[in-house]
C-alpha cells in the first residue's frame, strides 16, 4: 500500500537552485545528483549520487547547550555532537540535510552487529563513526550527527531513561540545526560553533534505544524533524519494563542507566538515580516517571514521516511497542512506512541488507531532499513471511482486516477446548496451576494433552489459509486461589513451518566471515561489514503474539490491588502486533496461563485459576474478518506432514536476556 500524505501532510519537496556555481562545484555536481540544498521550481532528482569525497570530508565535534541541568552543578548540560559532512558543499555555499543517530551506547557498548564504537585522534577530533550511515550517505551530500545523550561518553549531564534529559539532549541538537541553540567548539570554551553548513532538515535513525529517542523527539513535535527511522524502538518505557502491572524483567530503569552513563557521571548522577528507584517500584504501579515516558501520548505532535522497523520475534522491544505506536501515528494522520521481519532484536542492515540500503537512500532522498523517487506511491508494509521471503501490503493492516471475537469453549477431554465463534455455555470453565518453570513453548507442545499449566483451546485445522494482521486483545475472566496472579494469553500456530531461529544467539541471523563494502572508507573508519545468512529452525509450532498481565490491575489499572481468593475478576490483556498466516492444514491455538518463563516474573504466590469460559474472549485482527474465519473452518482440509517433535524454536528453553538492552545486538 502506498504512503498516503492524510489531513495536513505533504511530501517535503525541495527546489532545484539556479545560482551560479564554480567549474569544480559543476565538475563534482552533475545537474540533479547533488544533495544541496535546492531553490527553483525544476523537477527534482530521482536520486542522490556519491558525487563527494569521504576522505576530504570534515570531521568535527561540538558541544550543544541542552538548556538542562541534569547533573544539578549549577551550570547548562552541554552534549557532544560528532559531525562528519561533505567539504564541497559549503565551498559552493550550499546547504545540506542531516542524518542524526543519537544514542548512549557509543563508548560504553558499541553499535550494530560488530559493536563499533566511536574512535578519536590525539587530539580528539572524531576519526571513526559506527555503522555505515557516514559512508555510504556522506559522498551523497548527506552530514552524518553522531550525539552521545546525556551522561554517556563526552556529554555533561545524567541519563534518564527515555526522560526529559536523554529526550532533550537530542531535541537540543536539532534545535540548534535550525538556529535556535547555542554550541560551542570545546566542552568548556566560550567559542561559538554555528551550523551554516546546514539547512536544519533532519532525519534521525537507530535501533533499540537509539530508535527510542528518535520516537520521544519526534512526540516533541520540534521543527527541522523531517523523518525518523526507529528500529525495534520503545514507544512507552513502562511497557518495556511491565505489562499492565507484571514486571517483565529483574532490573528497572536505574539498571540501565548505570549501565549507560560515562564513569565520571557515576558520583554527580546519584540523585538521577535515586529518582529513577524511587519513581519506578517493581509493584507495577504507573507512576508519573511513566507517564512522562509515554511517547504514544503525544503521537498527535508528530510532524515527521515514520519508517518503523520492527522484528516481530523481539522479545526485547517487543511489537506492542511497534504496534501502539503505529497505530496512534495512524490517527494523529502521519505518513508511514513499515518493514516487518521474522527476527528478533536484529537490525535490518543484517538480514536484507542490499534491499535495506536501498530503501533507506531512497526513503532519505524523498523526504529529506524532496525528490519525487516514488516511493511514497509503493507498499506501504514490507512483511517477511519464511526466511527471505517477503510479501508487501499497500495498507498496513490491510483494509478488509476486522476486528473478529473468537470464544473459548469446553472439548471432550478437560484441558483441551475448542476455540470457536460459538460462546461457551454458562458454568463452563477450566482451571490450571501456575508453573514459573514453564514457557509458552512447553505450553504449545501439549495443547492437545490435560496439563494442569494452562488451558488451551484450538481451531480445527483449516481448509483455507487464516492471517492475522494488527493487535490482538484477549479478555479472561478468573477465579483465583492466592492473593497474587500473573496471566499470560499466547497465540499459536500449530503445524509444521521453517522459521528464522530467533531465540538463538542471533535472533534469526548468522554472522559470517566474508565482507561488503557500502561506500568508501578511510584508515580509520571502514565501510565494510560482515555478511549474514538467515539462522533457520524447523518447528513444529509458532508462538506468533504474546501478552501478559498483573490479575491484580483487573480492577486498578495502573495500580495493582491483592486478590480476593475465590472471586472472579475478569482482565482484557493486550496482544503484541503481528502479522502472521495460519496456513490452511494447521490450526490456531490459544493458550492462557500464568507465568511465562523467561519473559514476565512469577507472582508472590502459586495461585490456581479457574477461567469462567463464558466470560473469556480474544478479539483478534482477522483479514477478511469474520467471514475469513469461517470459511477457513469448513471446508475440506489438505493433509500435512506430522509436527516434528523437537522443542518449536530448536532451544532447550526461552532464556532471560542478560540485561535490557543486549549488548550484543544493539
Amino acid at each position: 500500500m502506498e504512503i498516503r500524505a492524510q489531513g495536513a501532510r505533504r511530501s517535503f519537496r525541495a527546489l532545484v537552485a539556479i545560482a551560479a556555481v564554480t567549474l569544480l562545484g559543476m565538475l563534482l555536481t552533475p545537474t540533479g545528483a547533488q544533495g544541496a540544498q535546492l531553490t527553483s521550481g525544476a523537477p527534482p532528482s530521482r536520486v542522490s549520487e556519491p558525487v563527494y569525497s569521504y576522505e576530504g570530508a570534515i570531521r568535527e565535534s561540538v558541544w550543544v547547550d541542552t538548556g538542562l541541568d541534569g547533573d544539578a552543578d549549577g551550570k547548562k548540560d552541554r552534549v557532544a555532537v560528532d559531525i562528519v559532512r561533505p567539504r564541497e558543499p559549503a565551498q559552493q555555499h550550499r546547504k545540506i540535510p542531516v542524518i542524526m543517530d543519537a544514542s548512549p551506547y557509543y563508548s560504553c557498548c558499541g553499535r550494530g552487529n560488530e559493536n563499533q564504537l566511536k574512535t578519536y585522534d590525539a587530539q580528539g577530533n572524531p576519526v571513526g563513526f559506527p555503522l555505515h550511515y557516514d559512508n555510504y550517505f556522506v559522498p551523497r551530500g548527506y552530514a552524518f550527527v553522531a550525539v552521545d545523550l546525556a551522561g554517556t561518553n563526552r556529554s555533561d549531564g545524567c541519563v534518564d531513561v527515555g526522560g526529559p534529559s536523554d529526550i532533550g539532549s537530542a531535541k537540543a541538537v536539532i534545535d540548534w540545526l535550525n538556529g535556535r541553540a547555542t554550541a560551542y567548539s570545546s566542552r568548556t570554551g566560550t567559542a561559538r560553533a554555528r551550523a551554516d553548513w546546514t539547512n536544519g532538515a533532519t532525519g534521525m535513525i537507530g535501533k533499540s534505544y537509539d530508535g527510542t529517542i528518535a520516537n520521544g523527539v519526534a512526540a516533541t513535535g520540534v521543527k527541522g524533524l523531517r523523518t525518523i527511522v526507529p528500529i525495534s524502538a520503545i514507544s512507552s518505557w513502562y511497557d518495556y519494563f511491565f505489562a499492565q502491572g507484571a514486571p517483565l524483567y529483574d532490573s528497572g530503569p536505574d539498571w540501565l542507566a548505570g549501565y549507560v552513563e560515562s564513569p565520571e557521571a557515576a558520583d554527580r548522577c546519584q540523585a538521577v538515580q535515586r529518582s529513577l528507584v524511587e519513581g519506578a517500584p517493581r509493584t507495577g504501579d504507573l507512576t508519573k516517571l511513566w507517564t512522562d515516558r509515554d511517547y504514544v501520548r503525544n503521537a498527535d505532535k508528530v510532524t515527521a514521516s515514520v519508517f518503523a522497523v520492527q522484528g516481530m520475534q523481539d522479545l526485547n522491544v517487543r511489537t506492542k511497542h511497534f504496534g501502539q505506536w503505529w497505530d496512534a501515528l495512524a490517527g494523529a494522520g502521519v505518513e508511514r512506512k513499515v518493514w516487518l521481519s521474522q527476527t528478533g532484536h536484529v537490525d535490518p542492515f543484517d538480514y536484507r541488507r542490499g534491499a535495506w540500503v536501498d530503501t533507506l537512500h531512497r526513503w532519505f532522498d524523498h523526504t529529506l531532499l524532496g525528490y519525487d523517487n516514488g516511493i511514497d506511491r509503493e507498499p506501504m508494509a514490507d512483511i517477511e513471511r519464511a526466511p527471505d521471503q517477503w510479501s508487501t501490503d499497500r495498507e498496513w493492516p490491510p483494509r478488509t482486516t476486522a476486528t473478529t471475537t473468537l470464544r473459548p469453549g469446553t472439548g471432550a477431554t478437560a484441558g483441551v477446548g475448542t476455540l470457536t465463534r460459538t460462546q461457551a455455555k454458562p458454568g463452563a470453565a477450566e482451571t490450571f496451576t501456575d508453573d514459573p518453570g514453564l514457557d509458552e513453548d512447553d505450553w504449545a507442545a501439549s495443547v492437545d494433552s490435560s496439563t494442569p499449566a494452562k488451558a488451551g483451546f484450538t481451531t480445527r485445522p483449516l481448509s483455507h489459509d487464516l492471517r492475522l494482521s494488527g493487535s490482538s486483545t484477549v479478555t479472561v475472566t478468573a477465579t483465583p486461589s492466592t492473593t497474587t496472579a500473573h496471566l499470560s494469553a499466547v497465540l499459536v500456530d500449530l503445524g509444521p513451518a521453517t522459521i528464522r531461529n530467533y531465540s538463538a544467539s542471533g535472533e534469526g541471523i548468522t554472522t559470517l566471515t566474508n565482507r561488503t563494502c557500502w561506500g568508501p572508507s578511510t584508515a580509520g573508519d571502514s565501510s565494510c561489514y560482515k555478511e549474514t545468512q538467515a539462522a533457520t529452525a524447523d518447528v513444529g509450532h509458532t508462538v506468533f503474539s504474546r501478552g501478559w498481565a498483573d490479575l491484580g490491575t483487573a480492577t486498578s489499572p495502573g495500580h495493582g490491588q491483592p486478590l480476593t481468593p475465590g472471586e472472579p475478576y475478569t482482565i482484557t490483556l493486550a496482544l503484541a502486533a503481528s502479522d502472521h498466516v495460519v496456513p490452511a492444514g494447521h490450526r490456531l491455538a490459544l493458550i492462557v496461563a500464568g507465568t511465562d518463563r523467561g519473559l514476565i516474573d512469577p507472582p508472590s504466590t502459586t495461585p490456581t485459576l479457574t477461567v469462567d469460559l463464558a466470560r473469556t474472549a480474544a478479539r483478534l485482527p482477522l483479514v477478511g474478518g469474520a467471514g475469513a474465519f469461517t470459511r477457513a473452518t469448513t471446508g475440506t482440509v489438505p493433509a500435512y506432514s506430522a509436527p516434528p517433535e523437537s522443542r518449536p524454536r530448536g532451544v532447550a528453553s526461552q532464556p532471560r536476556p542478560t540485561h535490557p538492552i543486549p549488548g550484543d545486538r544493539r
